[in-house]
Formats: structure tokens, sequence, C-alpha cells
């Protein structure tokens, strides 16, 4: 007999809740979000400035590179604090269609990786590309943003705390 499930009252059973409160990789997340957000403004700096001047491929390039690194970082990490808290590595109900984005957003920043490996598009398109992956990166970040926001909110509640 399947075990029953238990209604969830707001983003999470108090299963899944405790689960994430006490998982470690709930921390690492909290850490590797802002981490990969710093990396991104630098970067979307550089990106900008080469667009705008010319100058700086160099460096424009490497940190594509290091923020694509850390969203890998952030992508695998955070599959293994969804099975953690909801028993599967992505698609967990609660964030599907951020699941969903993030796919189109890892798929962006691999097409960038690919295109600057194999010369498929010239300097400047490789920016423009590595920019419609930081606009989704921008989209996903503000569905987390959200969710975390939602999550807080629902905790508030919970304890009786106004948010």
């Amino acid at each position: 007999m399947a075990a029953k499930r238990q209604i969830k009252a707001g983003l999470y059973t108090t299963e899944e809740r405790a689960r994430r409160d006490h998982s470690g990789w709930t921390l690492v997340q909290g850490i590797l979000a802002p981490v990969q957000f710093l990396v991104f403004l630098v970067s979307a700096g550089l990106v900008l400035r080469f667009l705008a001047t010319g100058e700086g491929y160099g460096a424009a390039t490497l940190s594509i590179i290091a923020k694509t690194v850390v969203l890998y970082l952030i992508m695998v990490t955070g599959a293994i604090w969804e099975r953690e808290v909801f028993g599967v590595y992505l698609f967990a109900p609660v964030f599907f269609w951020e699941d969903v984005v993030s796919m189109f957003v890892i798929g962006l920043h691999t097409a960038y990786l690919v295109a600057l490996a194999t010369d498929w598009i010239d300097a400047r398109d490789q920016m423009i590309l590595a920019l419609a992956a930081y606009a989704t990166y921008v989209i996903n970040a503000a569905q987390f943003l959200l969710k975390l926001r939602a999550a807080r909110r629902e905790a508030g509640e919970m304890s009786g705390v106004a948010t």
C-alpha cells in the first residue's frame, strides 16, 4: 500500500520543511546563490563593456566561463537539495516552473560554451548569447526570490509573526 502524502498547507509539508531546515544543502544554496549573483553582476558589466568598446574580450570571456561554472555548481547542488527535501532531483511540483526555466538558463550558458569552443559565432554574437543567458538567469533568480519570500511569509504565518 502506498504511503499517503501529507496535504500541504503551503509550499512545504511538515516533513519537507523539516528536511529543508536540517539539510546542509540548504546552506550551500544560500551561499552559492549570492555568489552567483555577484559573479553575474561583474560579468554583465564586462560583457557590456566589450560590446560598447570592443575591449576586454578576454576578461568578459573568463567571467562568462566563471558564471557558467557557478551556475553548474548551484544546479547540481540544487538538484541534490531537491532530492533530499522532495525526493526527486528535479521538477518537484513546488519548484516545477523554476526548474523549467533553469533548463533554459543552463541551455543558453552551455550554448555559449559551445560557441566559444567551436567559433560557431563571432565574439560579438557570443557576448549577445551570454546576455540572453543572463536575461533568462535574471528571470529564474526572480522566480526563486519570490519562492523564498513566500516560504518566509509562510514560516512567519506558522509562527504567528507578521512578515
